[in-house]
């Protein structure tokens, strides 16, 4: 075990499960040059490794949880996960569970065979699964053409050093970039720019191939034509250049057509916020839901930024190479969901400190039905390749840190509720004890209940070659628990999916006073036809004279078998 710790406060205790032959360390929010800040800053930090050289056994990513549980930690962050096995049968579930019944929440990452469906990881219902969404964070670098024009392109170049007034070349002949041996026939390749386009409907060749063989050319620099959402999530740029748009490319082939001998300067290295794309935006690579495990719940739960996010790492490792030159740092930009992940456990630290008394599943509930579903254009979050995120891509929203401490309502749950889930699953004793850990829970199974006190609602409908889903009906019922100041009344306001009907009773919630709990219950009818599409609405609680408001998302949608296949 390795530990970490703040002397200047104590905060809260985030345990971090490591797999690999190293431990990832914290990630961050925001970075610009010079700048870092973690998510919990005065947060004490202990990692336990279970992955090593000889292999990988689920017994010690059982032990490593379980030994957090036993140190005390708050919440555990784990970036690693098993997908299409029965949740007795993962590791992960099981010891959650034991973290959960001891009120530590455990956030996972939500898997990255994105943009599939049902192919997420960690989907059991008292994990914290989450996926993984841009940041409107732009790492640079500038080219300047030689008639002034400055076009601020995507580039993470690590080196200071700066391409000044090289020749730049466009030959339809060379525009792909494929062949090694044709790009270092280009006339005085060490001082001359070479433009790169790239078809992303082409044979899947694309940038690592082309910086690959410019590098072996031993160009100078390349100018990188590509929209492909992939080449914005890797974090390797081993050599000088930088990624421009179609629109950006077609000035840059004009200015070099039409000019007798055609300059650029690229400077590198710069951190700017976009304010123009809107943010955040669904990474493409995120794994979407429902959970093969466990179809009773909508997964994933919630999106955090994980797409080049600044996290720790060994400077005894080389994270880049320039030239034969291998490079170290104390910290590189990593893309995945298992950067997402520790973003929610050090959010779930952060709420922890601030609200010790609230449960594992109090927390989750403050940062799902206050997550925002909408980008910074006040439109819904979307994709990187355009398309709208459901709840079933990116759960909730993306998180927000400060609305989450000050939820208003949360959807609160104990231990015996989830007793109760798993009695409903009809589990033999054996499958049973590998949560329960003993038969003692086994005989506690008096109220089996499958409808959890959970922040958002699932309405799964057999499938029909006919379409016959008129009135299929599928209640829930929830309890709200009132964690704001002091009363509160409340009103609801209901998105409704598509082909369905959804009833709430009663549409208005009095809260005398903090800590009182009230109880609603939804009804969802599906009248669709032969439309048999995954659809989606919410329902949103609203105070009255207050600023509150508590969202939760509903998917309704038919069971398909081919939910949970490898492709």
């Amino acid at each position: 075990m390795n530990s970490a710790r703040d002397t200047s406060g104590h905060g809260s205790h985030c345990a971090s499960i490591a797999a690999g032959n190293f431990a990832k360390g914290a990630s961050h929010f925001g970075y610009a040059p010079g700048t870092a800040k973690g998510v919990p800053p005065r947060a004490r930090i202990a990692v336990y490794k279970f992955s090593f050289s000889e292999g990988t056994f689920t017994s010690d990513l059982i032990a490593a949880m379980d030994q957090a549980v036993a140190d005390g930690v708050d919440m555990i962050s784990i970036s690693y996960g098993y997908r299409f096995i029965p949740l007795y049968e993962d590791a992960i579930s099981i010891a959650s569970f034991g973290a959960m019944m001891k009120g530590v929440l455990v956030s996972a990452s939500a898997g990255n065979r994105g943009p599939g469906i049902g192919c997420l990881n960690n989907g059991s219902p008292w994990i914290l699964c989450v996926a993984a969404g841009h940041t409107d964070r732009r790492f640079a670098g500038t080219l300047t053409l030689g008639n002034g024009l400055k076009i601020r392109g995507w580039s993470l170049f690590p080196a200071r050093a700066f391409v000044r007034d090289s020749p730049v070349i466009y030959n339809k002949t060379l525009a792909d970039c494929k062949s090694e041996e044709l790009l270092s026939q280009v006339p005085d390749p060490e001082r001359t720019i070479v433009i790169c386009d790239y078809n992303a409907d082409e044979d899947g060749f694309g940038f690592p191939s082309q910086i690959f063989n410019i590098n072996r050319a031993r160009l100078k620099a390349g100018i990188f034509i590509s929209e492909d959402p992939a080449v914005f999530t890797s974090s390797s740029f081993s050599y000088p250049g930088v990624v421009i748009n179609k629109k950006e490319g077609k000035q840059i082939i004009n200015y070099v057509k039409s000019s007798a001998a055609p300059t650029a300067t690229i400077t590198f290295q710069e951190t700017y916020m976009d304010g123009e794309r809107p943010a955040p935006v669904l990474a493409r690579f995120s794994a979407r839901g429902p959970s093969s495990s466990y179809l009773g719940i909508a997964k994933p739960d919630i999106m955090a930024p994980g797409v080049l996010i600044l996290a720790a790492f060994p400077p005894n490792i080389f994270s880049e190479s320039i030239q034969n030159i291998e490079l170290s740092s104390d910290y590189e930009l990593k893309s995945g969901t298992s950067m997402a992940a520790p973003h929610a456990a050090g959010i779930a630290a952060m709420l922890k400190g601030a609200h010790p008394e609230w449960s594992p599943s109090a927390i989750r509930s403050a940062m799902m039905t206050t997550a925002n579903h909408l980008d910074s254009t006040q439109k819904p979050i979307r994709e990187d390749d355009n398309m709208i995120a459901t709840p079933l891509d990116m759960g909730a929203g993306h998180v927000d840190p400060n609305r989450a401490l000050d939820p208003g309502l949360v959807y609160d749950a104990t231990p015996q509720d989830y007793i109760n889930l798993i009695c409903s699953m009809n589990f033999t004793e054996e499958q049973f004890k590998t949560f329960a850990r003993s038969s003692a829970n086994y005989n506690n199974c008096s109220n089996p209940s499958a409808d959890l006190n959970y922040p958002s609602f699932i309405a799964l409908y057999p499938f029909s070659l006919e379409g016959n889903f008129t009135w299929l009906e599928q209640k829930f019922r929830r309890t709200l628990t009132n964690v704001g100041k002091g009363g509160a009344t409340y009103k609801v306001k209901i998105e409704t999916p598509k082909n369905s009907t959804v009833s709430v009773s009663p549409r208005t919630l009095v809260f005398k006073e903090k800590n009182d709990k009230q109880s609603y219950n939804l009804t969802i009818r599906y009248i669709g036809d032969s439309d048999q599409s995954r659809n989606f609405g919410s329902i949103t609680w609203i105070e009255q004279n207050g600023n509150h408001t508590v969202r939760s998302p509903i998917v309704t949608s038919t069971i398909i078998e081919v939910w949970g296949s490898e492709d």
